[in-house]
């Protein structure tokens, strides 16, 4: 097991400083993973940072509203972690007294929690001998002993499952799932990997036969579509306007949102005037070019159109200065602080 043991040697004396990893708590383990599951540490280190401050344990968070839970997340996408993070907090306060699973294999039944997250979970907290894999893990083994196999399937997940359990030790489970994720997150990179200082550089095979580009291999591509998002930015003599909450299980579900008409293409302002229903004064475009947002699996192109109205009746008016208090998708958030500059 030298490349184990070697690999913790490496991470002990080349660890990044985490608070989460300082700590035995599972509700601050399961927190940062969640976190950091489609997120740059960077990133998302001030989110657990302020998670952990409004939210010090899984019960406060459970006691939370739906809205303020969204609200903190805001900013870092992929809403459906944060939706699920709420309600498994709320399941374990009630149905487990408040206490988390400590085996790999009842961590795995909670919802949003995987077989990643739960082998992270089990192993950091309780030092259960279950290992991580994940996208620094392809890339790792992957690389060192040259396999082939098409990562965007479940058989070479198995695979790789496999190779990880008997590579992880029995002693320090959780040093070497810390070691092997920070390794490739430091020093095996996707791209310009650290190969010149790399311990493995001699019994690396992607090193020695020259493959590192190449390895892992990932076959599968994502389709991207394409949508169109037409805002509605609704404006009164009184300084409200309208928004709505995004219920349909779609992106963003559960945010809220200005008024949208989605079209099939960019569309000209004689032809949103015609779906505007509501009585209005005036509709103009506020941006002059498109703005594009993307996501993993869709392309946004976003256009605000501001509906200049005599009053606005609806029951979702709300006034401007209080946008601030609502969950928004972070390309509307961001709208918001330029446009109304609060």
């Amino acid at each position: 097991m030298s490349f184990s043991k070697n690999l913790i040697d490496w991470y002990l004396n080349n660890k990044r400083d985490l608070p989460w990893r300082n700590t035995t708590n599972p509700y601050h383990i399961w927190l940062s993973e969640i976190i950091l599951q489609q997120t740059r540490v960077n990133q998302g280190l001030p989110y657990f940072n302020a998670f952990v401050l409004k939210f010090p344990t899984v019960n406060d968070l459970a006691d939370a509203t739906e809205d303020d839970v969204l609200k903190l997340w805001q900013g870092l996408g992929y809403y459906s972690r944060a939706r699920n993070l709420h309600a498994t907090a709320k399941f374990i306060n009630a149905n487990l007294n408040g206490i988390f699973p400590k085996q790999y294999k009842e961590l795995i039944k909670l919802k949003g929690i995987g077989p990643y997250t739960a082998a992270a979970i089990a192993s950091f907290a309780y030092k259960e001998q279950v290992a991580v894999v994940d996208g620094n893990v392809f890339r790792v083994i992957s690389r060192y002993f040259g396999i082939y196999d098409d990562i965007s399937t479940a058989k070479t997940r198995t695979v790789f499952q496999d190779l990880s359990n008997d590579l992880i030790t029995e002693v320090a489970p959780d040093l070497y799932n810390q070691a092997i994720m920070d390794f490739g997150a430091i020093q095996c990179t996707p791209k310009n990997p650290v190969c010149l200082n790399c311990i493995f550089q001699e019994s690396c095979y992607a090193f020695r036969n020259k493959k590192t580009d190449e390895l892992p291999i990932k076959l599968s591509k994502t389709k991207v579509s394409n949508r169109f998002f037409n805002f509605l930015i609704y404006k009164d003599k009184s300084d409200y306007t309208r928004i709505e909450q995004r219920t349909e299980k779609d992106i963003w579900q559960n945010l809220y949102q200005f008024p949208l008409i989605e079209t099939s293409e960019n569309t000209t302002l004689e032809v949103m005037k015609s779906l505007i229903y509501d009585s209005y004064t005036t509709v103009s475009k506020i941006n002059t070019t498109e703005i594009i947002h993307k996501l993993s699996h869709q392309k946004l192109h976003i256009n605000y159109w501001e509906i200049e109205v005599e009053e606005i009746l609806n029951e979702n008016k709300i006034l401007v200065e209080d946008l601030n208090t609502f969950a928004f998708p972070i390309v509307l958030s961001n709208f918001i602080k330029m446009h109304y500059e609060i």
